[in-house]
């Protein structure tokens, strides 16, 4: 596993992003439906 850069170059950048939003946005979003189903 190569170690990240501290300024990697745009496109890698850009590919940490959407990795990031990738894992980030359904964890958030389980995170809110179990909290839902708690309070519900």
């Amino acid at each position: 596993m190569p170690v990240l850069e501290p300024n990697p170059p745009q496109p890698q950048r850009r590919l940490l992003i959407i990795f990031g939003l990738m894992m980030g946005v359904p964890a958030i979003v389980a995170i809110i439906a179990t909290i839902g189903a708690r309070m519900g």
